[in-house]
């Protein structure tokens, strides 16, 4: 191209894009939002991902959109995040929706079900295989919208102060544990609490609880129960990949101009990315301060798995044989898990056990 041509396209370029200038301007209104978080701000990971998702919002709209995150506390205790953006006290809030089962007991699958789908599995089945449209479903009813933002990938089994060698072992403990899978420690002889992150360690240094988990070994070691609980089980059966969701007041999500709506699901992605790739890389190196400091690992006893497992399928039948909707969702998550399952088997477990036979060698 001339010189002489490049700068009349490129004049005509300059004019539209004046012209459009004006309309783009106003298609991107200045909004202030809070989010109120689940999450102390001494969990960098957890609450760090809220930080995060507001900063990549800001950022993409010139900060446009501005959202200030606050700390479980703040504005509302950390179990009560449904509830504030529900009622429209806040316009946002990031959360664990399995904290909510006495509401629905299919918020679960927002989160983790017992024996469920891994991380990657779990936002495979959410984006791709329709589990957060019927998610975003069940939402409507407490009026919100969710999106997908992070997850802890598989969870160590938690802090408990005696040994469990049986099933004998979980009857009566006072165990904390989050959401849907308490209800399955309470059919095998436990009593679940459920605790908020920065209620735990007092509770379980005092001995109001017996045992505690919460999420891996970098968050497990900020709020320091190895200091009064030593064993340390896994895996953590009921949470095999534990999803956060940013909920959004619906009346606020429906007034967002669609590009708007469009950051906050490209924002969401974002933070879920930088959650999963943070807690991959500091966890390993958090379980081996955590063992140097007199953690010692246990596996939960094969007896234990099989109980939990056969009980947690005997439960979920239950609740599903009454609820139409919780069967509708079940369905579609154990469909989906048996499809990626296959492939799984074939594709990576026997490429990731071989790596392990060899390391452990080495």
């Amino acid at each position: 191209m001339k010189r002489r041509e490049f700068l009349k396209v490129g004049g005509v370029g300059l004019a539209a894009s004046t012209v459009a200038a004006p309309a783009i301007a106003q298609s991107m209104p200045e909004i202030k939002w809070r989010l109120t978080a689940s999450w102390p701000k001494s969990l960098d990971t957890l609450y760090g991902g809220c930080e995060y998702f507001c900063k990549r919002v800001a950022e993409i709209t010139d900060n446009k959109f501005q959202i200030q995150p606050f700390a479980a506390g703040e504005i509302v205790p950390g179990l009560q995040v449904l509830d504030a953006v529900s009622n429209g006290t806040v316009e946002m809030g990031n959360t664990a929706l399995y904290y909510y089962w006495g509401k629905n007991p299919a918020y679960t699958f927002g989160t983790s079900l017992p024996f469920g789908l891994n991380t990657r599995q779990h936002i495979s089945w959410l984006l791709w295989g329709g589990g957060q449209d019927l998610i975003n479903d069940l939402l409507r009813e407490n009026n919100a919208y969710g999106i997908p933002t992070g997850s802890t990938g598989a969870q160590m089994g938690g802090w408990y102060r005696k040994e469990v060698k049986s099933l004998e072992d979980l009857k009566g403990l006072k165990f904390r544990v989050g959401g849907f899978a308490g209800t399955i420690i309470a059919k095998v002889g436990g009593v679940p609490q459920q605790l908020a992150a920065g209620d735990i360690y007092p509770a379980l240094e005092k001995g109001t609880i017996d045992a505690a988990e919460w999420v891996g070994p970098y968050d497990d070691e900020k709020l320091g129960f190895v200091k009064v609980a030593k064993y340390y089980y896994y895996p953590g059966w009921w949470e095999g990949g534990a999803m956060l969701q940013m909920i959004v007041n619906d009346e606020k999500w429906k007034s967002l101009p669609k590009h708007y709506q469009a950051v906050l699901n490209q924002a969401g992605t974002a933070a879920g990315s930088w959650m999963i790739e943070k807690y991959d890389s500091v966890n390993p190196a958090a379980l081996k301060r955590l063992i140097a400091g007199g953690a010692e690992l246990r596996a939960f006893p094969q007896a234990v798995m099989d109980t939990c497992y056969q009980t947690t399928r005997d439960h979920l039948n239950e609740i599903a044989e009454k609820s139409p909707l919780f069967k509708k969702i079940r369905d579609s998550h154990d469909a989906y898990m048996k499809e990626v399952l296959f492939y799984t088997q074939i594709g990576e477990n026997y490429y990731d056990n071989y790596l392990l036979s060899k390391m452990r060698k080495s």
